[in-house]
């Protein structure tokens, strides 16, 4: 039996570890898990940010965006006459290439902003390791190169959708915001030179006073070009970028000194100026010719107006906006007609004026007055309440009366139009009731041109002055065109059978119809009160305007389709089909209308949309829309030509209602001009339609209110309100030799004209003609064949 071997001894108990010993080790792999994940960290955390990982970050610029930044610039507006318009902007910006920038510029920008701007790749080491050091010293020093603050402005990296999910919260905000700005800036150093990058920056940043790039700079604060700079300009401006809005020159001169002789102090230390010059340059005031351009920069002008619906409805259509892109547009107007129209109207209506309140002020009442001629009680009170400032009132003041009437007769200094001064304006103490009532005592006026063949708007006058009247009388306003309307009539005529020698008698007439089933009864009368019994031609009756004669061919033809040839030619305002209609009175029509309408007959029977714009391009010059001429067939080219030969006929005719524009100098070359006057049955409104070979210009005089007008055919009928507007502004059109209107015929039919055209009024002298022309007899016969009925033989 095996004896059993004697225990060993106890082993001894393990020491446990020190304490001591067991956190360094652990802090040790803590440390170096720390130092991995910061270092995956660094080297991911780019990749993140410009990925925008979860949309975390935000967005980064892409590749295309990198290759072609896009920068708010303003779009510009030009006239046909390649005459800057104006701009919209909100930034307004107007690149210039570097060449165009004064070396000063260039070299205070670098010597005060990024000293070592040629030796980096897009972010400075030194300069970034002091803005930390003076960041941890509690001090605010700037670290930013120009590449980096010109990705800044390039891409917004600090607003909108360029911020992500932590971009929101601060200091991460921060941070992201400058990773991209370095990335950015790499990037950006990468594709483009030095110098591109520099006319970049000097283009997109802001320089305070709503400029944005160096010209726009140069012009608000010097009214200079950034090629003129000198040197203390340019400091000026490199000093306004620390802080555009503390070191503005305009309204804070002392501080903008301050930091501009910085500016200078860092161009003598770079050599660029000498000590002796930079000394000399900073005991220099502040000098500045200031001048801020507002968002729609440019005159104002009814135009402007008009285009900027139309530009922004396109804009809407394709996706542009039409306040950052740097479109270029190209209207058609010409700067020099409008120039003319502007001059023409506003020497006329002057004049006009001042006749107008020595009318009313020796009949001892003001000008709005009933049917009966009789001032019309309570007419400014009456008024105001239709007003915007008494609709602001009532709301502010919950319609107490007292209060608001309180309101309106509060005197204080208002500027208001005249015609007293040459600047068109003055400063009166008065209330808002005084300046209703100062302002309905002035007549209105709108006037536009348009080549016939192409559509094309050359001239557009909406009124007095633009900045304070906005209403346009051109296209928003619409009134009774009077008897120039009654070309639609003898078109609806010559288009159906009749001919400019067929006749209808001068006679009192009775037209009966039916209205909402009752039979009526409507007897017109002519202006004079007179009917001269006369069987006349077709031609002579519109010539003279003779309202009986316009009466029964509209009672022959059919009142309602007098309406749809009005439509066919270029009304588009609604026209009632009423017996009146060929006198003005079926409806309130406006002056672009007639022009659009009168411009059928000269373009050989098409219809010519009217145009505002011939072409639009983007900030390179790159044709995005032609805008070309669009035309339809409205009428037959014979009827189109006939309709031209009548209204030659308020010349040629005797007693022709044009016939006043003999005392303008228009008559050289055998110059031909028709034309028609129009007036409303109490003088309210005055017409001249005017054709020539190359132009159609419409112009109409008239109160604010129908109620304020002339009470008679001598001062108020169109022949003498608007038709010396338009006698002047030819004049002035055929005076202008850059132009290139010149005077002549009509153009010859582009058909055969099948209807009989010419022939002898009864009371017009025999002359010689080369047509040949109705004897006596012929005329006696057709007289005779018409009968008291009026129907020409060709459509018995």
């Amino acid at each position: 039996m095996a004896v059993p071997s004697p225990p060993l001894p106890p082993a001894p108990p393990a020491r446990l570890p020190t304490p001591s010993g067991r956190w360094p080790r652990r802090l040790v792999r803590w440390g170096w898990a720390l130092f991995g994940l910061s270092l995956v960290l660094f080297l991911v955390y780019p990749i993140l940010v410009s990925t925008n990982f979860l949309f975390l970050f935000g967005k980064s610029p892409s590749l295309a965006e990198l290759e072609s930044p896009k920068v708010e610039q303003a779009s510009e507006l030009y006239t046909a006459d390649g005459v800057l318009m104006g701009k919209y902007f909100r930034e307004n910006r107007s690149p210039v290439p570097l060449s165009k920038i004064s070396p000063l510029l260039i070299k205070a920008l670098v010597a005060t902003e990024d000293v070592r701007f040629y030796d980096h790749a897009g972010i400075d080491g030194p300069a970034l390791l002091g803005a930390l050091a003076a960041a941890a010293r509690g001090e605010k020093r700037g670290g930013s190169t120009l590449t980096q603050q010109l990705a800044k402005n390039l891409y917004k990296t600090r607003r909108g959708e360029t911020r992500g999910g932590l971009g929101h919260v601060p200091g991460l905000n921060t941070l992201i915001s400058k990773t991209k700005e370095w990335l950015t800036a790499v990037e950006l150093e990468r594709r483009y030179t030095k110098e591109e990058i520099l006319r970049m920056y000097l283009n997109t940043v802001e320089y305070g006073s709503n400029a944005y790039g160096v010209k726009v700079a140069a012009k608000t604060y010097f009214n200079t070009s950034p090629d003129s700079l000198s040197a203390v300009q340019a400091a000026m401006l490199v000093g306004v970028l620390n802080n555009p809005t503390a070191y503005n020159p305009r309204f804070h001169p002392e501080a903008a000194r301050r930091r501009r002789n910085v500016v200078l102090e860092r161009m003598g230390q770079a050599g660029i100026l000498k000590a002796s010059e930079v000394g000399a340059l900073q005991a220099l005031p502040v000098a500045l010719d200031y001048h801020v351009e507002r968002h729609i920069d440019g005159p104002d002008n009814y135009f402007r107006g008009a285009i900027g619906q139309v530009i922004t409805k396109w804009c809407d259509d394709h996706d542009l906006d039409l306040y950052r892109d740097g479109l270029r547009i190209y209207t058609t107007l010409d700067s020099r007609m409008q120039d003319h129209a502007e001059v023409a109207l506003h020497e006329r209506m002057k004049a006009l004026q001042r006749n107008f309140d020595n009318f009313w002020r020796n009949r001892g009442q003001n000008p709005w007055v009933d049917e009966k001629g009789e001032e019309i009680p309570d007419f400014i009170n009456t008024q105001i309440k239709r007003t915007e400032v008494y609709k602001t009132l009532n709301n502010r003041y919950h319609g107490n009366q007292a209060q608001i009437e309180a309101a309106l007769n509060l005197k204080r200094p208002m500027k208001v139009f005249t015609w007293k001064h040459d600047d068109g304006d003055t400063t009166l103490v008065m209330s808002s009731l005084d300046s209703l009532a100062y302002y309905k005592h002035f007549l209105q006026a709108g006037m536009m041109t348009m080549d016939p063949y192409t559509g094309s708007i050359k001239a557009w006058v909406g009124g007095l002055d633009y900045r304070f009247f906005q209403y346009d009388h051109v296209k928003q306003g619409r009134r009774q065109a009077g008897s120039t309307f009654k070309p639609f009539v003898y078109l609806t005529a010559l288009d159906n059978g009749y001919s400019p020698c067929d006749r209808i008698r001068d006679q009192r007439v009775t037209i009966k119809y039916v209205e909402n089933g009752k039979p009526m009864e409507w007897q017109p009368d002519n202006v004079t009160r007179e009917y001269t019994g006369i069987n006349m031609t077709l031609r002579h009756a519109m010539a003279r305007s003779v309202n009986s004669v316009t009466a029964q061919l509209t009672e022959l033809v059919g009142w309602d389709k007098v309406a749809v040839y009005a439509r066919k030619v270029g009304i588009t305002s609604p026209l009632l089909p009423v017996p009146s209609i060929g006198l003005g009175s079926a409806g309130d029509v406006s002056v672009y209308e007639m022009v659009d309408a009168y411009s059928t007959f000269m373009n050989t029977g098409f219809r010519s949309q009217p145009r505002l714009i011939t072409r639009i391009e983007d900030r390179h010059g790159n044709v995005i829309q032609q805008f070309d001429p669009v035309q339809r067939r409205a009428i037959s080219p014979e009827t189109a030509w006939l309709m031209t030969y009548m209204l030659r006929g308020g010349m040629e005719e005797p007693g022709g209602t044009s016939q006043a524009l003999w005392d303008y100098d228009l008559w050289h070359k055998d110059n031909q001009i028709g034309g028609k006057t129009g007036t409303t049955s109490n003088y309210s409104d005055g017409w001249y339609m005017g054709l020539t070979k190359d132009l159609v210009t419409g112009v109409w005089v008239g109160g604010e209110d129908r109620s304020i007008h002339f009470v008679g055919s001598q001062q108020g009928e169109g022949g003498r309100t608007a038709l010396p507007i338009y006698g002047k502004y030819m004049e002035k059109i055929y005076q202008d030799k850059s132009l290139g209107y010149d005077y002549g015929h009509f153009p010859d039919p582009t058909v055969k004209i099948n209807k009989k055209y010419t022939c002898t009024s009864p009371d017009e002298p025999r002359r010689r003609r080369e047509s040949a022309v109705d004897t006596i007899a012929a005329d006696n016969l057709l007289e005779r064949m018409n009968g008291d009925n009026g129907v020409p033989d060709s459509v018995r």
